[in-house]
């Protein structure tokens, strides 16, 4: 493992930012389709623990409550501008590609819009 590869790099860091508010979007899209209701900021902060968690992770309560809540403003979204069937339909590509062999367009097409709102949020 080189230097750039450690996980507490930097790009390494925000790699894993980027996909736990994707992780988490999936999530919210596929409780509020499935369920009819939408997970909440604590809810979302705890999946978060928990995933980060299995690999050996951690990130504080706060930064996660805040990557919870643009989850759910992409999520909402989302859900608003789609159909429903077209948000089931994103919902299931989602939950796919959380799966790094699965190749998805739209999979990869949200992933940048995660990618877009975590850095509109960083300070300038």
């Amino acid at each position: 493992m080189n230097e750039q590869e450690t996980p507490s790099s930097p790009a390494t860091e925000r790699g894993v930012i980027i996909a736990l508010i994707f992780a988490l979007v999936a999530e919210r899209l596929s409780v509020y389709y499935e369920h009819g209701q939408w997970l909440t900021q604590a809810q979302g902060a705890t999946l978060a623990a928990d995933w980060l968690s299995r690999s050996k992770r951690n990130m504080p309560l706060a930064q996660r409550r805040h990557l919870s809540d643009l989850s759910d403003q992409l999520a909402r979204q989302i859900a608003a501008s789609t159909s429903r069937e077209a948000g089931f339909y994103i919902s299931h590509e989602m939950q796919e590609s959380l799966d790094p062999r699965y190749q998805s367009e739209i999979g990869k097409s949200i992933m940048a819009e995660c990618e877009r709102i975590f850095d509109l949020e960083l300070p300038a």
